[in-house]
């Protein structure tokens, strides 16, 4: 079941009813401490398509655009093709040209929006060339550059929202003024561009629903300003910023529901899309990583939140082999939104120790989670982390000679048949299914040690 992320001959393990994803990973866990102890993925691919389904049953009038940047890897785009999503495309880099991998997989240039903020022009020439006609611009410099190089080209206004105007914490934010479109109407006429609908993005962040109140408003006003100069509207973009959850996906469409009928009502030739990404991959993977330096710490020496055990306990400081410079590159930008689960048999009442969990690179930057509770480990015990399938699978760097992470797919069967009544019937995706005995299973007897 083993595959990597520029590997298009990945295998998925089908599993029976008797097999589960701990299953998987306590199978894999057993594989790697025999043979080399790297870190290693297991995507369940069958969480894709119910997260699809749920979409549909949620959000039917929503046609999803997967961002593609999420998660680039062969099974994913394979298996949301077949579903027939679209798929929100951000760059033309040698290594991961997005609008290529997708298009190799039969999709068409209609089902594909360019939507990078800062396009190069061999990126808008190469959007040009393949037929990639709708892209996204904020500002009159992109506009020009866009009218230069790609005559055909179908234009969405990005417009701000009010959680990313002027924020605090001074990063940089996309979305032009409300104020200002009527300036980018006036050139997008005098440029020969065509503007054919509008987009805004809230952040996952945003727990203020009446955001998209203003949002939803603010794009009527533009739908009706480019009216004014001929334009023909017919498509607004929602963005994406969903969570994965059912819950947060219904509080949204309680909102927008009835505005999107007031404002672009069914009939009016006006396609509403968005451009889900960890919604759909956040939870189908897992990670699971391995313990290979440790060191004792005074406990008061740990800043942090987690309430301390008493100041004659130790604290301890692990080190894994993957970080920021690999699958945790996201924790860079963002705090991680998940707590490491230890992999080992542990008694009820271990004792747990004021603990911090760092990537293998020796760099300050390379702190995954700053202070948790864990019990006592030893070098060569496994962490697993879920919900790792969001930006968790770009390129990684050369730094300290960092290893890859195999990827192991699997699904199961009772999530196969949900697959065909789904009508996915992809040739392509299916000759990479197999049928996966039950995986091995560890006793307390046969367990296993996994010291260095």
């Amino acid at each position: 079941m083993k595959g990597f992320i520029d590997d298009a001959n990945y295998s998925v393990g089908l599993l029976d009813e008797g097999t589960n994803l701990g299953n998987v990973i306590d199978n894999y866990v057993y594989e790697h401490t025999l043979t080399g102890k790297n870190a290693f993925f297991v995507g369940d691919l069958g969480k894709i398509v119910k997260k699809h389904s749920q979409w549909q049953n949620v959000v039917a009038q929503i046609k999803p655009f997967y961002t593609v940047k999420c998660n680039s890897t062969p099974a994913v785009l394979e298996i949301l093709a077949a579903l027939g999503t679209g798929f929100a495309c951000s760059n033309k880099r040698p290594e991961a040209n997005e609008m290529a991998l997708v298009q190799e997989l039969g999709v068409s240039p209609e089902n594909i929006i360019f939507t990078s903020p800062c396009k190069q022009v061999s990126q808008i020439k190469y959007a040009a060339k393949v037929g990639v006609n709708i892209m996204t611009c904020d500002n009159e410099i992109e506009l020009k550059k866009i009218a230069r190089n790609h005559p055909n080209a179908k234009v969405l206004l990005h417009i701000a929202t009010e959680d990313n105007i002027g924020g605090e914490d001074g990063s940089m934010k996309f979305g032009t003024t409300l104020k200002n479109c009527r300036h980018l109407l006036e050139c997008a006429k005098e440029f020969d561009v065509q503007i054919i609908g509008v987009k805004f993005h809230v952040s996952s962040a945003c727990k203020e629903y009446q955001v998209y109140v203003h949002a939803l408003s603010d794009a009527r006003c533009v739908f009706d300003m480019a009216g004014e100069f001929g334009f023909t509207m017919n498509m607004l973009d929602i963005g994406g910023g969903f969570t994965g959850t059912e819950i947060q996906l219904e509080e949204v469409n309680h909102v927008i529901s009835p505005l999107l009928d007031i404002y672009f009502p069914e009939g009016s030739g006006i396609q509403i899309i968005s451009e889900p990404g960890s919604y759909y991959v956040s939870s189908a993977f897992t990670l699971a990583v391995n313990i290979i330096a440790k060191k004792v710490v005074e406990n008061d020496k740990f800043s942090s939140g987690v309430e301390k055990n008493g100041s004659d306990e130790p604290a301890f400081v692990y080190y894994m082999n993957d970080g920021v410079y690999g699958s945790f590159a996201s924790k860079l930008s963002e705090d991680l939104n998940t707590i490491p689960e230890v992999h080992k048999k542990c008694k009820e009442d271990e004792p747990l120790f004021t603990s911090s969990l760092w990537g293998p690179s020796c760099d300050e930057l390379d702190r995954i989670v700053e202070s948790c509770l864990l019990p006592e480990l030893n070098v060569g015990d496994w962490l697993i982390f879920d919900n790792m399938g969001a930006d968790s699978f770009r390129e990684p760097s050369a730094f300290n000679d960092f290893q890859r992470p195999a990827i192991y797919f699997m699904m199961s069967f009772s999530d196969w048949y949900e697959m065909q009544d789904a009508g996915i019937t992809s040739d392509a995706m299916m000759k990479n299914f197999f049928f996966a005995p039950s995986c091995i299973q560890l006793s307390q007897e046969d367990s296993f040690s996994t010291e260095a």
